[in-house]
C-alpha cells in the first residue's frame, strides 16, 4: 500500500472500464456492500500501518480502494472518505514538503505535458517507501517518512541500518535535503515478467517493525529530489554520484521528445534492472525553489505508468461448457478490463471442482492477468459480496460417446465437437469458428456433426449473418474436406487414440479398422489395454456405426464398402 495516496485517483483511469457505472442495488443493499467493503480496508490499513505487514497485493489494495469511492459516489450524497491515509498520523515536520507526482494516461498525455517545458530528464519510478533525507554537517541527521507530505513518522534509527544509504558525506550535500526511495534490492528484475511482488509493502514492513533489523540490509536508497541543489541536472548528478548515490546517475536520462521517453520506458520495463519500479517520471531539470514545494502542486514533473500486471474484474456471469470429450468447465464472465492493449472479458476457471473450490459467484472481484500467449488467466479472488447467489452446474452426464448427434441437452458438446473438426490437426476447415457453427446450427438444424457436408452453395451464399462472399469460401472448404484422409475422418469422429498412435496403425479404411483386434491396439505408441479397449467401445458405439454408414452414403474416402 502506498505511504501517501491522495493523488490516486489519475491512476485508476486506465483501470475497469466499468469503474464509472453505478451497480444497480438497493440502498440498503448499497449501505451493506459499502461497509463490507470499508470494513475489509480498515483492517488492511491497521496490519500495515500498526503491524508493518500487508495481507494484500498493493494493486489489489489501490483498484479496491478506488472501487469503494465509486460506490460511494454513486450511494452518498457526501464525499468519499479516504480510507488510504494512514491511520498513523506522522508528527516529524519535512523540512521540504513532498510534492507527490501527477500520473498521466500516455504517450499523448506525456507529449501534452511536454510542451512549454525544457531541459527534460527521465528517471524510473522505483517502487519503493518515499523518504526524506536530512545531513547537517556531513552526518544523517533525520530520516522522515512521506506520510501526508507535510509530516511525517521519524525513521531515523532504521535507515542509519541502511548501509546503502551514507551516514556521513562532504561537499555541496553535507548540509542538504534529500527525497527518495528506500527500496528493495533486486538482481537483474525484468517488471514485465515478473511484476510488482509487494515490493513496496515489504520495504514499509522491515521499517516498520521492532524485531528483525537485520533486513533492512536488503535495502537500497534511490535519490530523486534534492530541494535548492545545483541548478543543472548534470551537477546535481556528479555530486549525488560522489557522495554515494551513485544509481541516480545510472538510471537518469535526458530526453527531448516523447518518442525518446517511450523507448527509454520500454526498455527499463524489458530489461533486468536492480529495483521494481511500475512506470517512469519525467522531470524538469529546473525546479522551483523549495519555499514554493507543496503536496499535490509539483507540475515541473509527472509520471507514465507502466500498464498493470493484473486487474481485478468484477465476475457478471457464471458459464458452464463441455468440451468434445464431455468434460464441463466452468468460465467467468467478466465486466471487460483492460489488461495490456487486450480487453478481456471471460476468463477460464477450470472444472466444477476448482470452480466451488474457488468458491465464485457473480459479483465477486477476480485478480486476471495474462498468461503464455496472451491468455486471460485467474490468479486469485480478492473480494466477494454480501449476496452470493450461485448458478447449478449441469448434471455430469457426457463423456467421449455423447452428443455427435444434436439434442437440447447436447447442445454444448455437440457445437464443440463441430468446432474441434473444423480444426487444423483435424479437417482444417478454414474460416469458421465457435460462432460460425452455431451461426449454421441454428439455422439449419444439423442432425449430427456431419450434416454441414449436405449444405448447397446456394444454402451457405444464402445464410442471414453470413454473408454471400463468406458463403462461397465456407462451401470451398466444406468441398475440399471430403479429399483429406481416412485417418483426419476418424480423428473427426473422436477416436481415443494419439496421432502418433494412429500414424504407426496405418489404417487406411473403416473395415479394416474394425477387423482390428485388441491386441492390435494395444502395441501401438501410448496406448495401453485402457486406451485399446476404449477403441472398441468406440467403434462399436451405435452412433458411430450410423456416422460411418453416413459417410460411406457421402462417398467419403475409407469409408464406402
Amino acid at each position: 500500500m502506498k505511504v501517501w495516496k491522495s493523488i490516486l485517483p489519475v491512476m485508476f483511469l486506465w483501470h475497469s472500464m466499468a469503474s464509472a457505472v453505478c451497480p444497480v442495488w438497493s440502498p440498503a443493499r448499497a449501505s451493506e456492500e459499502i461497509l463490507h467493503l470499508q470494513r475489509q480496508i480498515s483492517q488492511w490499513n491497521d496490519d500495515y500501518w500498526k503491524q508493518g505487514v500487508s495481507t494484500v497485493e498493493d494493486s489489489v489494495y489501490d483498484q479496491l480502494s478506488a472501487q469503494l469511492r465509486q460506490w460511494q459516489r454513486c450511494f452518498s450524497k457526501e464525499t468519499p472518505l479516504e480510507l488510504s491515509s494512514p491511520p498513523l498520523n506522522g508528527t516529524t515536520v519535512h523540512p521540504v514538503p513532498h510534492t507527490g507526482v501527477h500520473k498521466l494516461a500516455d504517450k499523448q498525455a506525456i507529449r501534452q505535458w511536454m510542451q512549454g517545458r525544457s531541459d527534460l530528464w527521465v528517471q524510473p519510478k522505483v517502487d519503493g517507501v518515499a523518504v526524506t533525507l536530512v545531513y547537517q554537517n556531513g552526518k544523517l541527521v533525520r530520516a522522515i517518512s512521506r506520510g501526508d507530505g507535510l509530516k511525517g513518522q521519524d525513521w531515523t534509527q532504521k535507515v542509519r541500518l541502511i548501509p546503502s544509504v551514507p551516514q556521513a558525506i562532504n561537499g555541496t550535500l553535507a548540509n542538504s535535503v534529500l527525497q527518495g526511495e528506500i527500496f528493495l534490492q533486486r538482481d537483474s528484475h525484468v517488471q514485465q515478467q515478473m511484476g510488482g511482488m509487494n515490493a513496496r509493502s515489504k520495504v514499509a514492513g522491515m521499517l516498520m517493525r521492532q524485531e528483525n533489523t537485520s533486513s533492512l540490509s536488503s535495502l537500497g536508497m534511490f535519490i530523486w529530489a534534492w530541494p535548492d541543489g545545483p541548478q543543472s541536472m548534470s551537477e546535481r548528478l556528479n555530486e549525488l554520484t560522489a557522495a554515494g548515490f551513485s544509481l541516480t546517475q545510472k538510471y537518469t536520462r535526458a530526453v527531448n521528445s516523447a518518442d525518446e521517453i517511450e523507448r527509454v520506458r520500454a526498455r527499463w520495463w524489458t530489461s533486468g534492472l536492480p529495483f521494481v519500479t511500475d512506470g517512469v517520471v519525467v522531470r524538469m531539470g529546473k525546479e522551483p525553489n523549495s519555499r514554493y514545494w507543496l503536496p499535490g502542486q509539483g507540475n515541473w514533473l509527472a509520471a507514465w505508468k507502466y500498464p498493470p500486471v493484473a486487474q481485478v474484474a468484477e465476475v457478471k456471469a457464471i458459464q458452464f461448457t463441455v468440451g468434445k470429450s464431455g468434460k464441463i468447465a466452468v468460465v467467468a464472465s467478466l465486466v471487460p478490463v483492460m489488461l495490456d492493449d487486450k480487453r478481456v472479458q471471460r476468463v477460464n476457471v477450470g472444472s466444477v471442482r476448482r470452480w466451488e473450490e474457488w468458491d465464485i459467484a457473480p459479483g465477486d472481484r477476480l485478480l486476471v492477468s495474462l498468461a503464455g500467449q496472451g491468455i486471460p488467466r485467474l490468479d486469485d479472488v480478492v473480494w466477494r459480496g454480501t449476496e452470493r447467489t450461485k448458478p447449478v452446474p449441469p448434471k455430469n452426464r457426457f463423456n467421449s460417446l455423447t452428443c455427435f448427434y444434436a439434442s437440447e441437452i447436447c447442445q454444448e458438446q455437440f457445437i464443440s465437437r463441430l468446432d474441434w473438426l473444423g480444426s487444423k490437426p483435424v479437417l482444417e476447415l478454414n474460416g469458421i469458428g465457435e460462432a460460425g457453427w452455431r451461426l449454421l446450427h441454428q439455422t439449419y438444424r444439423f442432425e449430427h456433426i456431419f450434416s454441414w457436408l449436405t449444405l448447397t452453395p446456394e444454402q451457405l451464399r444464402n445464410t442471414p449473418g453470413l454473408g454471400k462472399g463468406k458463403g462461397e469460401q465456407l462451401w470451398h472448404q466444406f468441398n475440399l474436406a471430403r479429399q483429406q484422409p481416412f485417418i483426419r475422418w476418424i480423428v473427426a469422429m473422436g477416436i481415443p487414440l494419439t496421432q502418433a498412435a494412429l500414424n504407426a496403425s496405418g489404417e487406411r479404411s473403416w473395415q479394416q479398422l474394425l477387423e482390428r483386434a485388441e491386441s492390435h491396439w494395444r502395441q501401438l505408441p501410448a496406448t495401453g489395454s485402457r486406451r485399446a479397449q476404449q477403441v472398441i467401445e468406440w467403434h462399436d458405439s451405435a452412433e458411430i456405426k450410423a456416422l460411418s454408414n453416413w459417410l460411406a452414403a457421402q462417398r467419403i474416402p475409407g469409408f464406402i464398402p
